[in-house]
């Protein structure tokens, strides 16, 4: 497995977020990756490896996905709103941008078209929630993490590619009981992107690396991508930017949003729309469910994989299924991530999998790496 890490990820540090009515500390922190990143170096998966700096042809690849995945408003927005916000007033740079008035779009035919003047009302209308803090380098940060999974699908096409050349086929051929490995690989990244929508941030999420990973496998040449969406937080942000097409189908096992954050999308009769209809699968589960009720739900996301038979999977690895996180409500335990590791190899797709939530920053590299090692043991060798 390829791991792609994101060197830039510190730039994006938040001081405060909203939550449950106050002002607290940030708990999407530096150290989560930096937990796994230690726990990589005792247990390694992989080469590490960064995307190509200073590429003029993957800066090009890299903008043109992101056109295709976000509004390009919104990335405009994104692009300039540290300089508005400390224009407005220098003391502001010693203090992170978080919106303060949404709009109703139901009631006042809200429309991105016309965004307002007015900054304040510019970040509201990009936002859905207080918890996210942008900062001086939230844009930097998130653009070298989708640059992770860009690098990260583009290595699994290029593995695919050698996996199917005449050669290798002949190859195999010739030495019965011997498969090469699965390609798969790691966009290890913060700020996460699941929750990011064509033109909305929240949930910590500015930009949807998981969504970039999907579209650069169907520009390079695969026909049908699953998404499978672990995290105990639904990935709203994703299934809104594939909701009409046909081409991603987009399952997630998430807490129920009638109780669980991010609310108001993730429910069980969201099946898609248009060409869509039929290619989106939610799970949602309640609070406090343990191994054996998760374990069934995702039983269910892979047999619909399986009869989708998509080409290639992503995998958006929330880790804040597990036990002790402060901010969900699951009862994984360590050992539980082995066990989803391997049952996600069972799909025997090429993979990419993107770093997502998991609060309980102590043992978030222990539960990933679990995930992804056990993923590569069971692969065929």
């Amino acid at each position: 497995m390829q791991i792609f890490v994101n060197t830039l990820h510190t730039q994006h540090t938040g001081q405060h977020e909203m939550f449950r009515g106050q002002m607290v500390p940030c708990h999407e922190v530096p150290a989560r990756l930096d937990h796994v990143l230690a726990e990589l170096a005792h247990r390694p998966v992989g080469p590490m490896l960064a995307p190509p700096a200073g590429d003029a042809a993957f800066d090009a690849a890299l903008q043109s996905v992101l056109g295709r995945v976000h509004h390009p408003g919104y990335l405009t927005f994104l692009a300039q709103a540290w300089a508005e916000w400390v224009a407005l007033d220098a003391t502001n740079a010693q203090r992170d941008a978080l919106p303060s008035v949404w709009p109703l779009p139901n009631r006042h035919g809200f429309s991105t078209l016309h965004p307002p003047r007015n900054f304040a009302a510019r970040l509201g209308m990009y936002a859905f929630d207080a918890g996210t803090p942008l900062m001086a380098g939230s844009w930097a940060a998130a653009q070298a993490g989708a640059a992770c999974a860009l690098a990260a699908a583009q290595a699994v096409l290029a593995d695919m590619a050698v996996s199917q050349s005449p050669a290798q086929t002949a190859a195999t051929t010739a030495s019965p009981g011997q498969q090469a490995q699965l390609p798969s690989a790691l966009a290890l990244t913060r700020p996460p992107g699941h929750h990011a929508g064509p033109d909305f941030m929240g949930g910590y999420c500015f930009l949807n690396n998981a969504a970039v990973a999907a579209q650069t496998l169907l520009d390079g040449g695969c026909t049908r991508v699953a998404v499978l969406d672990v995290d105990y937080h639904h990935g709203n942000g994703t299934q809104t930017i594939f909701y009409e097409r046909a081409d991603v189908l987009t399952v997630s096992i998430h807490g129920d949003p009638a109780t669980e954050y991010p609310f108001y999308l993730g429910h069980a009769d969201e099946v898609g729309a248009g060409a869509g209809e039929g290619f989106n699968l939610n799970l949602p589960l309640s609070r406090g469910s343990g191994a054996d009720t998760w374990f069934e739900a995702l039983d269910t996301a892979l047999a619909r994989i399986h009869a989708y038979q998509p080409q290639a999977c992503v995998v958006p690895l929330g880790l804040d299924t597990f036990a002790g996180d402060p901010i969900s409500g699951f009862r994984l335990q360590s050992a539980d991530y082995l066990s989803m590791g391997r049952r996600l190899a069972s799909l025997n797709l090429p993979t990419v999998f993107t770093f997502e939530g998991g609060y309980a920053v102590a043992e978030v590299g222990v539960n990933a790496v679990n995930v992804l090692l056990s993923f590569v043991d069971a692969r065929p060798s």
